[in-house]
């Protein structure tokens, strides 16, 4: 047995009826393990790994509109009331770099959760190219369908003694995205940090709205991680979405990375840039204190 089943076998020895899971739907799909194929290959000597003393971890599974989505849940063993984040995942899914940032949260005494929000599309671990992934799953992924994940993921949260008066949201690339729009979706989230999420693009009726659609109206802090050699978010469309927010009154702030491009708090991948990823983390965690999020 993995360290993964052992988490998962406590996991599920803590977890009551009442947590709404029954025993035989507990597990259907193990979060947090391995690497999307499209994701490879992997740099595994730069890959952080996180273990699981003194946390409850495993993936749990929570309803939505008669959909079950799996979730990956840390958080401290024991800890009353925990502060929540919801961790939102590239592309790629919940796979073992997402399930180890909501570890490392767990560490910092959150509730982090990290729902799999392509549950209804496919597995994105099993698609072999990054343009088949968005063309097979992420641009069958409403938005709508999203934000009612998790809506659903804060409530569970709520339901079984997570603090949501003290939540956060974080996410990286596609989930960088996200966290712009949950954040002005959800009034109840404090904060949020979005690393180098797509601020522009064309609207349709999966994604009716962009980033910079809902700036002017957000009233959520959230604080941007970008990079300057990033070439998929050129600076003009940051410099657009800073015009918006000040229209606003948010508060939020970009922090720009003159040596990074793309995805460097990935660690598992060749864009890595171990200083900025370090900085990035830091600032989150100073960024999640000055609004109320934090422990």
């Amino acid at each position: 047995m993995d360290d993964l089943q052992k988490d998962a076998v406590s996991l599920l020895a803590k977890t009551s009826l009442s947590d709404g899971i029954a025993r035989r739907d507990f597990i259907k799909v193990a979060l947090g393990t391995g690497f999307a194929a499209a994701a490879m290959p992997v740099v595994a000597q730069n890959v952080i790994s996180t273990d699981t003393k003194g946390l409850v971890a495993g993936t749990i599974e929570i309803e939505v509109a008669g959909q079950r989505v799996p979730v990956y849940r840390a958080q401290p063993e024991g800890k009353a009331n925990p502060p929540v984040v919801l961790v939102v995942s590239e592309i790629f899914g919940v796979h073992e770099h997402i399930a180890d940032v909501a570890r490392r949260f767990a560490k910092l005494g959150y509730m982090a959760l990290a729902p799999d929000l392509f549950v209804r599309q496919g597995d994105p671990q099993k698609v072999a190219s990054i343009a088949e992934l968005q063309r097979d799953i992420i641009a069958r992924t409403p938005d709508e369908q999203v934000m009612a994940d998790l809506d659903a993921t804060v409530a569970w949260a709520a339901a079984q003694g997570g603090n949501t008066d003290k939540l956060g949201i974080t996410g990286f690339c596609w989930g960088g995205r996200i966290t712009w729009l949950y954040a002005a979706h959800n009034p109840k989230v404090k904060a949020g940090v979005a690393w180098y999420g797509r601020l522009v693009g064309t609207s349709s009726a999966m994604t009716p709205r962009q980033a910079i659609d809902i700036a002017g109206s957000l009233k959520s802090p959230v604080l941007g991680l970008y990079g300057l050699k990033d070439t998929g978010i050129p600076q003009d469309s940051i410099a657009a979405m800073q015009k918006e927010l000040a229209k606003g009154s948010s508060g939020s702030q970009f922090v720009i990375y003159p040596d990074s491009g793309h995805a460097f708090h990935a660690d598992y991948r060749p864009s890595y840039v171990a200083a900025d990823a370090r900085d990035g983390w830091q600032r989150l965690q100073n960024w999640f204190k000055q609004f109320g999020v934090a422990p």
